[in-house]
């Protein structure tokens, strides 16, 4: 009889890795919470790198990257800065969104000219207003790392053949493009797997004693210690950033990793209890670990790391998020950072669920501030 496909195909040394790796442990009470509800496994030295191509492309550097985690494929990563540029940079980890696109990792916020594809092309055009985030913070001067992280792009998991309540799933998805005379491409029929399939990622997650989220954080700390350990990156003055999933989680690899001195939250910040019960279908298994709004509210991760700044960036059209919630998380956060005055930042913007050009160059302008001399 042949045996029904692994439903973690590609990871099947994942559960014996987390045995050897033991638990994060923080850096202070409030971060040994953070990362004992999540689940984070124990830091591990940062990865041999390997270089896999360089070239020059705009004004910008561009170097696909390599690195091996205990489980898993390799991990696939880019690293930006301008061409032409001697000395140390200060250096800046900006982490891909989530977009219910999992085909794409990091690939969707750069721009490599002729090779980008027509995926990248639209995610950039419909997200980042036609941006490629990782070159426009290179181009303004710092050495940008940007990396797929666990279960996007290099890090997906194999669901061909599909896990079988996976495939139940994708195979009423084929009938509506059928009905709808669509014929779906490969990322299309990878991305509608892949959101069914991380149900089942959550729930090995929490039997093998962490969280998707906590997955998540363990390899973006492994990509902010593979950065600083970079010899054109100043190590002292490094800052984190994201949209949508990427700014949750930089939020959480903020408040996880005490060398981050700057914060870019975009679009990515409510209260728990803005999101319930309304809003919990919009957001994925990122937001929603389980125990996590017994410890903290979601803004108060804000307060672990008391060396960071942070600029927080709210959409006030943003369908993923109730006015009420980033209102309260607004206010919370003003609350938080009463006595340490340029610690926390809000902007609002007149846009729905984007990175539009004014928050870019808000965030290029903080950026820069913070991580001066």
């Amino acid at each position: 009889m042949t045996p029904p496909p692994s439903p973690i195909a590609g990871f099947e040394d994942w559960p014996a890795a987390l045995r050897q790796l033991g638990r994060h442990e923080g850096h202070n009470t409030a971060s040994a919470s953070l990362a004992q509800a999540l689940g984070v496994p124990a830091p591990i030295p940062a990865p041999p790198v390997t270089v896999r191509r360089a070239q020059v492309f705009d004004g910008v550097e561009l170097q696909e990257l390599e690195w091996q985690l205990p489980y898993g494929p390799l991990t696939k990563g880019y690293l930006l800065a301008p061409a032409g540029t001697k000395g140390p940079l200060p250096g800046v980890l900006w982490l891909h969104c989530h977009a219910g696109n999992k085909w794409l990792g990091a690939e969707r916020l750069i721009d490599a000219g002729a090779e980008t594809s027509a995926d990248v092309d639209a995610l950039q055009r419909n997200l980042y207003s036609g941006h490629a985030v990782a070159n426009d913070l290179a181009r303004a001067g710092f050495a940008v790392l940007v990396h797929d992280s666990f279960s996007w792009g290099s890090r997906r998991f194999l669901l061909n053949p599909p896990p079988e309540r996976v495939a139940e799933g994708l195979d009423a998805r084929r009938a509506l493009w059928h009905q709808e005379g669509v014929q779906p491409t490969p990322s299309m029929e990878y991305n509608a797997a892949a959101a069914l399939h991380e149900h089942t990622i959550a729930k090995t997650a929490g039997l093998l004693g962490t969280s998707y989220a906590g997955m998540v954080a363990f390899e973006d700390l492994v990509a902010l210690d593979v950065l600083r350990t970079l010899p054109c990156v100043e190590k002292e003055r490094v800052g984190v950033g994201g949209f949508s999933g990427g700014g949750g989680r930089a939020l959480v690899l903020s408040a996880l990793a005490p060398q981050v001195c700057a914060a870019v939250v975009c679009c990515m910040m409510t209260t728990f209890e803005g999101l319930a019960p309304s809003h919990l279908d919009a957001h994925s298994w990122l937001l929603a670990t389980p125990g996590l709004s017994r410890l903290f509210d979601w803004p108060e991760l804000t307060a672990v790391n008391t060396a960071c700044r942070y600029l927080v960036q709210y959409a006030g059209e943003d369908p993923l998020f109730t006015p009420q919630g980033m209102h309260d998380a607004d206010a919370v956060l003003g609350a938080l950072a009463h006595d340490a005055p340029g610690r926390y930042t809000g902007s609002w913007y007149d846009a729905g669920h984007v990175v539009t050009v004014d928050m870019l160059q808000d965030a290029l302008t903080f950026l820069a501030d913070s991580l001066s001399n």
